[in-house]
């Protein structure tokens, strides 16, 4: 097979082929993944909560984020890799430019960047500089303190209307692929067509170019003990790790995950 690209999520989408997207960490796991056919490999920051067991992503440096890229890396076959710039990493453009160098020295293919409108002018100076970055909308696990929680975010109107439009302004500034994360299932549907970069949904419904899950949670695994919602576990039915991340492909890429019950209505 050959290397995934942006080229290659772009076909996916123009096609109206699903992208399989999973979090990873190391290189095993990588090479399990890639053997299973996931297109996009995410190393999230998520780590700080399912390997280093905070409550929270925040305590996460961008050199822990270095480190787990360069891993997933060695395990890599063929998967785009995209990494997350950890919190207040870009809180400053120079912050934004050197620790995306830093991400992509390690490994990463895109960074990815949590926020709103305000995001449009690193992500600017990032395109121009030859890093592709994926913008993440609706619920933002970095500013959890601002937001009150996990909670559902675009359900009003006013909020809906102002995510659609930082959608629109962040592909305009050179976002090359957006993440939706526990967003109404209409609303992830109607910015998906409103953009031609393609759209991965956690929580955000089916209508979504492609899928992501955090590796732990569609394995069955929770320090809490409890899936959120959109989790499906995929290793019901399997007989190994390997088999679960095919199980995932398959029904990421044959459009029976997420089901109905997956989603969140406005």
């Amino acid at each position: 097979m050959p290397d995934v690209t942006l080229t290659t999520l772009q076909s996916l989408k123009q096609n109206g082929e699903k992208i399989a997207m999973l979090t990873c960490y190391d290189a095993t796991y990588a090479h399990a993944a890639c053997q299973a056919g996931v297109d996009v490999l995410l190393v999230g920051d998520s780590l700080g909560m399912v390997l280093q067991g905070h409550d929270s992503t925040l305590p996460v440096s961008v050199e822990e984020m270095a480190y787990h890229t360069a891993c997933v890396k060695r395990g890599n076959q063929g998967a785009l890799i995209v990494t997350d710039l950890p919190f207040m990493a870009y809180a400053t453009t120079e912050q934004a430019l050197n620790n995306s160098a830093k991400l992509m020295q390690a490994g990463a293919h895109m960074v990815k960047l949590e926020g709103a409108g305000w995001l449009a002018e690193p992500i600017r100076l990032l395109a121009e500089r030859g890093v592709p970055v994926c913008a993440h909308l609706g619920l933002t696990p970095q500013a959890v303190n601002i937001l009150g929680g996990y909670k559902v975010q675009g359900r009003q109107e006013a909020q809906a209307r102002q995510m659609r439009a930082d959608a629109m302004a962040l592909e305009q500034a050179g976002a090359a692929m957006l993440l939706l994360e526990c967003v109404p299932s209409e609303l992830a549907a109607e910015i998906t067509q409103a953009v031609k970069i393609p759209v991965i949904g956690i929580g955000a419904g089916s209508a979504t170019d492609g899928q992501v899950l955090v590796q732990h949670d569609m394995l069955g695994l929770s320090l809490s003990g409890r899936a959120p919602k959109f989790v499906r576990n995929f290793m019901e039915g399997q007989g190994s790790i390997q088999g679960a991340f095919s199980a995932y492909v398959q029904a990421v890429k044959d459009g029976s995950f997420p089901a109905a019950e997956h989603g969140f209505s406005a």
